[in-house]
């Protein structure tokens, strides 16, 4: 039988994204270079992404009508989030090849499946455990010892739905503002740097990693990126290797980032998988204007059937975000040599927003 999600895509068909935030954005201005066209639905009439198409449906991801019509118009489907109600997913999945797989959204949108399935994998993680009540965090935070981080198993990004929890805290006051029934406490990890994976892997099995990349994040939001990270060549590859590892158990097609926290021992660092995300990723953007081809357009070739580059990175990348009032600063920006600007097009530059970012090549260091 002949896999449905195997499909090749010529020039002039229609890749439906769910999402219109800066990463549906990017992904249609990728597809087009590649004369691919792009149909974006998102329930927000103010989209990013809805500027850049020529066809786009603003309707409730509930709205099964709209998901009809907006499956029917194209070839493939993929999303720029991976909170993409379950129910909608499978409507647009008996019409159309949804890609990634939505089976893979029934990991990736619980943390506790996903440190589940990564520990299955033989791969680090933090020390975690499940928590539905007051009394269950206290026997958790009794195994997991403190200081440890209590975070909602669902619809969690940048810092939200999190709690620190150190020494004295009032557990069953963390537990109410939480305001959830499902939680994970994981430990708190002594980190030296966060870094990340950028991998993508197509429906042929092949499996091509961008080089590794180091996070800084201010206010739990990443604010910077750096390419190649500061780490040893057999660190790098032994991150690889696991965001390899994860693509190929996940049976993916597209891109995927890997998280993860490099651990300071006595024997050498050690690496600790934080998450995954099953989507292009804020720590890839530096690869539109750092590397010969972008994740956006490596997640546009995989889905599309179409092969994967080798990415060759045109020198030490620093991409910046800019966040929230940040944005006013552009004029700055566009005054700096080699400093490439990328503005989505928010109107509001609301705190914590991410408006846009920064990327920055420079000659390679010298070892």
């Amino acid at each position: 039988m002949t896999d449905p999600r195997i499909l090749k895509l010529k020039p002039g068909d229609t890749i439906g994204i769910l999402g219109g935030g800066q990463l549906g954005r990017m992904l249609a201005l990728a597809a087009a270079r590649l004369g691919l066209k792009c149909h974006v639905f998102s329930p927000d009439p103010d989209s990013p992404a809805f500027d850049v198409v020529q066809n786009a449906t603003c309707a409730e991801y509930a709205d099964v009508e709209a998901l009809e019509l907006f499956a029917a118009d194209v070839d493939v489907i993929t999303y720029e989030f991976e909170n993409v109600p379950s129910s909608a997913a499978m409507i647009l999945a008996a019409r159309r090849p949804v890609l990634p797989d939505r089976s893979i959204l029934e990991t990736t949108q619980d943390r506790l499946a996903e440190k589940d399935f990564v520990t299955r994998l033989g791969i680090g993680t933090a020390r975690y455990a499940d928590v539905t009540s007051a009394q269950g965090l206290r026997a958790a935070v009794a195994t997991i010892g403190l200081p440890a981080v209590l975070k909602t198993r669902r619809f969690g990004y940048d810092g939200k739905g999190q709690a620190i929890i150190r020494d004295g805290a009032d557990l069953d006051a963390v537990w109410d503002d939480l305001a959830t029934r499902a939680a994970i406490l994981e430990a708190f990890v002594p980190f030296e740097r966060e870094i990340s994976v950028i991998a993508a892997r197509g429906a042929d099995g092949q499996v091509v990693c961008f080089d590794v990349t180091e996070n800084e994040h201010r206010h739990h939001i990443l604010k910077t990126s750096r390419a190649p990270a500061a780490i040893s060549d057999a660190l790098a590859a032994q991150a690889r290797g696991i965001a390899e590892t994860i693509a190929r158990a996940l049976d993916y097609i597209g891109v995927l980032a890997v998280e993860l926290f490099v651990v300071p021992g006595a024997d050498g660092p050690t690496l600790l998988v934080n998450e995954i995300a099953p989507r292009v990723h804020n720590s890839g953007h530096w690869t539109l204007d750092g590397a010969s081809i972008s994740q956006f357009e490596q997640h546009v070739r995989a889905i599309a059937g179409w092969p994967l580059a080798n990415p060759v990175r045109h020198g030490d990348v620093t991409m910046t975000n800019l966040i929230g009032d940040d944005i006013n600063d552009y004029e700055r920006w566009l005054t700096i040599p080699g400093a490439s600007v990328h503005l989505y097009g928010k109107r509001d530059a609301q705190a914590g927003r991410k408006m846009g970012h920064v990327t920055e090549v420079t000659a390679p260091r010298r070892k």
